[in-house]
C-alpha cells in the first residue's frame, strides 16, 4: 500500500554508478512535499570469506565519501541484471585472491530505504583457496586476515561500521552460534 503520490520526477544528476531525483509529491497526509531518491545502477555484495579454522579476511581502505578508514568484508556492485552470485565471485578474486568451492547466499538488504533505492545482498565463501588480489585502480587496500570472533568484536566495538560488513558479519555469527556452520 503506497500512501504516497508523485506528482513529477526530475533528474538532478546522473554518472555511470548512480542517478540522483528530485521530485514533487503529495505525502501520505495529504500536503505537498519534496522528496530526494538515490537509485544504484549496481547490487552492492558482500562476502564473508570463512576457512575451516574460522577465519575471516577483511579489507581496508580510505572511503573518499566519509573522509575515513574502513575495515570491511569484501565488497562491491553487481551491475543490474548480472548474477550476484558472479559479482560475489568476481569481488572476493579481485580484492583478496580467493576463490570458494562453496557459496551461500545469507541475506538480501535495504542499505538506507529513507533516500536511496539500493539493495544489497550477502554471502558466505567456504572452501578456499588463494591466489594474488588484483584491486581495480580506484582501490587501494589491505587485506588481514583475522579470526572470524575478532570480526564480530570488530562490529561490537565499533571498529567496522560499514553497514553491509555489519549485517554480514552478524547473520555469520548466528549461524555459527545456531550450529548451521561446522
Amino acid at each position: 500500500m503506497n500512501d504516497w503520490k508523485t506528482k513529477s520526477i526530475e533528474t538532478v544528476y546522473d554518472n555511470p554508478w548512480i542517478k540522483i531525483t528530485h521530485r514533487e509529491v503529495i505525502n501520505p497526509s495529504g500536503g505537498d512535499g519534496i522528496y530526494g531518491v538515490v537509485h544504484f545502477k549496481n547490487l552492492a555484495i558482500g562476502i564473508v570469506p570463512l576457512d575451516e579454522e574460522l577465519n575471516t579476511w577483511l579489507v581496508g581502505q580510505f572511503r573518499y565519501t566519509m573522509d575515513e578508514y574502513s575495515w570491511e568484508i569484501p565488497e562491491g556492485g553487481c551491475p543490474l541484471g548480472t548474477p550476484p552470485l558472479e559479482a560475489a565471485q568476481r569481488e572476493l578474486m579481485e580484492e583478496t585472491g580467493i576463490r570458494a568451492q562453496e557459496w551461500t547466499k545469507i541475506m538480501d538488504l535495504q542499505t538506507s530505504n529513507s533516500v536511496t533505492d539500493e539493495k544489497g545482498m550477502a554471502f558466505l565463501a567456504r572452501g578456499l583457496s588463494f591466489g594474488e588480489a588484483m584491486p581495480e585502480e580506484t582501490e587501494s587496500l589491505k587485506i588481514k586476515k583475522v579470526p572470524f570472533q575478532e570480526a564480530y568484536e570488530m562490529v561490537i566495538d565499533g571498529r567496522i561500521t560499514d553497514a553491509l560488513s555489519m549485517l554480514g558479519i552478524f547473520r555469520v555469527k548466528a549461524m555459527l552460534d545456531a550450529g548451521e556452520i561446522i
